[in-house]
């Protein structure tokens, strides 16, 4: 459908040209000619030469076109706010009416000599190009993004305020391009959809991107974000294909059908993530502690762990004297799920709580004399979690959050066995981020109403987790991240509060 539409843009912008090429005097088949055209349209109305080697840069240049192309429609007579609106967003279907309608005539430099801009048109013109120029940096240079969860603490905590670097692995081409600006997905204080979906993209960077490193902290469109219920607590909080898998599909649209949004792909929530596996690696989780091709996992100096913590009195923790003595930043609501409260005021009340600390807090407090710690088990949460990990078959990968893998990270070329073990892992890359079909008959597995016993991959693939590993909804959960999602990369904290600016954290770089 993209390059679809991408043809007839080109076919009608060209065709237009032809015509008013003939009108304005200069030969038409010029208007055929890429880059030459605009170089004559320069020339004809008399532009600053500067100004077309300007719209060579990419992204920006494609704007600074439309601006000459507009001064060249005023030529012609066309000098409002609809008619210079036309020209930016149908230039394919305007340009051939300015070229063949005998409504139309060219009038020449003089038309711009003679026009005198009015002061509301003075902000009209200056409020549309900082829109578009803001437009531009957010979807292709940086955006702001502010923390809302602690599954990244203490690397990146709760309403810290970081730039995430769109540039890092290259630009990538919005698949909805009809989108409200300065807003990603719901328009502000409502629950309607910012955007149009009449026209969607192919997946597609500019040239010269790079992949995703390890260890990078990454930005990207939350995978099983595709679907949501719009209701509070649902959402991303609460995916859909949980819901589903708790309650079945159908029980799921008679309850929330009315509630229940399809995103396209860029218009999923954002997540922040560290990338800890990249295509063609090899995950494993043995009691808590991460492997990546059989090797431990970097851990980030500020990353988290969740240790049990016992009063030697069996008195009830007294956690503000424990920030105070051990000069530890730690809340006793670390909860994923809302079943481990009332496990955790119980156990306070008896002296032993369960709290996430950096390897350094945990030194501090392993020095007072009050209190025991040791490295938690997390046996309610690990109980927990069974069943629901990632890729939801506990026949073939009875997994939990603490005991995960051995799983391969899909690779670009790289080819995989489809049999009964290998499609839970690898089904939905097939299906939903790749766009085959595929159905399992008796007779075997069947890509494309091709049988098969193999396939090949056509995107690379990472492994997303939090630093805080037990608070975290990350890969465990929902799988792999595709390149396609993949926003930016979390470069610099650029403010952060709590209660207050945390000034020790302004200006910080991510690491």
């Amino acid at each position: 459908m993209g390059l679809f539409l991408l043809i007839i843009g080109t076919i009608g912008w060209h065709i237009g040209m032809y015509g008013m090429f003939k009108k304005a005097g200069i030969e038409s088949w010029k208007a055929f000619i890429p880059f030459y055209n605009t170089w004559l349209i320069v020339e004809k109305c008399e532009i600053k030469k500067y100004w077309f080697w300007l719209q060579l840069i990419p992204i920006a240049g494609q704007f600074i076109t439309i601006w000459i192309t507009i001064i060249f429609s005023m030529l012609f007579g066309k000098v409002s706010v609809v008619e210079h609106t036309l020209v930016t967003f149908f230039p394919f279907l305007y340009f051939p009416y300015l070229g063949f309608s005998k409504k139309v005539r060219y009038i020449g430099i003089a038309a711009l000599n003679n026009y005198k801009k009015p002061a509301s048109r003075e902000w009209i013109d200056a409020g549309v190009f900082a829109i578009v120029a803001a437009t531009i940096i957010r979807t292709f240079v940086f955006e702001a993004y502010v923390i809302p969860t602690g599954s990244m603490e203490k690397t990146l905590q709760v309403n810290d305020f970081l730039f995430v670097n769109k540039i890092a692995y290259g630009q990538r081409i919005p698949k909805t391009p009809l989108s409200f600006p300065f807003v990603h997905n719901l328009l502000p204080f409502s629950q309607t959809p910012s955007y149009l979906k009449w026209i969607q993209l192919d997946y597609k960077r500019l040239p010269g991107y790079t992949n995703v490193e390890r260890n990078d902290v990454t930005v990207f469109n939350f995978p099983a974000g595709d679907t949501i219920i719009n209701l509070p607590n649902f959402g991303s909080q609460t995916p859909y294909y949980d819901v589903v898998r708790a309650y079945g599909r159908d029980a799921t649209w008679n309850n929330f059908g009315e509630h229940i949004i399809v995103h396209p792909m860029d218009k999923t929530d954002n997540y922040i993530k560290r990338c800890v596996g990249i295509a063609g690696d090899t995950i494993e989780i043995k009691n808590s502690y991460l492997f990546v091709n059989n090797a431990p996992a970097f851990v980030g100096q500020d990353a988290q762990t969740t240790y049990t913590i016992t009063s030697t009195d069996k008195k009830p923790i007294d956690f503000d004297a424990l920030k105070k003595e051990a000069n530890i930043n730690v809340r006793n609501d670390d909860k994923y799920e809302d079943y481990r409260t009332e496990i955790n005021d119980s156990l306070v009340k008896n002296g032993v709580a369960e709290i996430s600390l950096t390897a350094s807090e945990a030194v501090n407090i392993i020095k007072l004399s009050y209190i025991k710690i040791q490295r938690s088990k997390n046996e309610n949460y690990v109980n927990y979690s069974k069943g629901r990990v990632f890729p939801y078959d506990a026949v073939h990968y009875n997994w939990d959050v603490d005991n995960y893998g051995k799983i391969w990270i899909p690779k670009k070329g790289a080819t995989v066995a489809l049999n009964d073990s290998t499609l839970p892992l690898y089904e939905r890359a097939i299906t939903v981020y790749e766009g085959h079909s595929l159905d399992k008959k008796a007779d075997g597995i069947y890509i494309d109403n091709n049988k098969t016993t193999t396939y090949t991959f056509k995107y690379n693939y990472y492994w997303m987790m939090g630093d805080n590993r037990h608070n975290s909804q990350d890969s465990r959960f929902w799988g792999f991240v595709p390149e396609t999602h993949i926003v930016g990369k979390a470069s610099l904290i650029w403010f952060s509060w709590d209660k207050g600016p945390r000034w020790s954290r302004i200006f910080k770089s991510i690491k």
